[in-house]
């Protein structure tokens, strides 16, 4: 074999490489945004909480020591920590963030979340509770049909309000967007949406996919 001239040979491509060190500035796209609110929205900072107060009450959000409240304008809210490159100080920044969004809006307009009732004889009626307003009770009590051989007894807790417009509809309201959450789940738990018949209580605009049967 004869050995190609160096004429012929295909060039090598070399690549360089910078010998300085690439800073890379980690940040909290959600924790970085600027939080809105109206004027009838007041807050009082301390050391490990912020206070926040509007026209349906007052909450408190828990502050971490690393975390600073600003306010750039006199309507909106920035929240920041010490050191972003840290990985607890992050993800607690976006959460504290959420947090205080979520408690503004609850201050002033509040969380409201619709249930709705599927199925065949499917009825929801609110009414007082025979034990009159026990401790943590509004003293009112869901009463629904899901198709059991017994009506379904679920007290309100005195933070949510409920209604019932219509009796296979459930609007429950609250300022707390996490306890509101939670007793919405608390009554779907009863009969949660199955995907043969399409039956169950369904919260707010919550789908399912519905299967078909198996033939034998």
């Amino acid at each position: 074999m004869i050995p190609q001239s160096s004429a012929q040979r295909i060039p090598l491509a070399f690549r360089s490489f910078s010998s300085s060190t690439a800073t890379l500035k980690h940040t909290s796209n959600i924790g970085k945004a600027p939080i809105k609110f109206q004027p009838t929205v007041s807050f009082k900072n301390t050391s490990s909480s912020l206070s926040v107060t509007g026209p349906r009450g007052t909450t408190a959000v828990p502050l971490e020591p690393y975390m600073t409240i600003g306010f750039p304008t006199p309507d909106t809210l920035a929240l920041d920590v010490e050191n972003a490159e840290v990985k607890k100080q992050r993800s607690m920044w976006g959460l504290t963030r959420t947090l205080i969004q979520n408690a503004v809006t609850g201050m002033t307009d509040g969380f409201t979340v619709p249930l709705y009732l599927v199925g065949v004889g499917y009825r929801a009626a609110l009414e007082a509770d025979p034990r009159g307003k026990v401790e943590g009770t509004s003293g009112m009590r869901l009463n629904m049909k899901l198709g059991f051989s017994h009506p379904v007894i679920v007290p309100v807790p005195d933070h949510i309000k409920a209604e019932v417009p219509y009796p296979t509809k459930i609007a429950l309201s609250c300022t707390d967007k996490h306890q509101l959450g939670l007793f919405a789940a608390k009554v779907r738990k009863w009969r949660p949406p199955e995907p043969y018949k399409g039956k169950g209580i369904f919260v707010g605009n919550e789908t399912i996919r519905i299967k078909a049967v198996k033939k034998k």
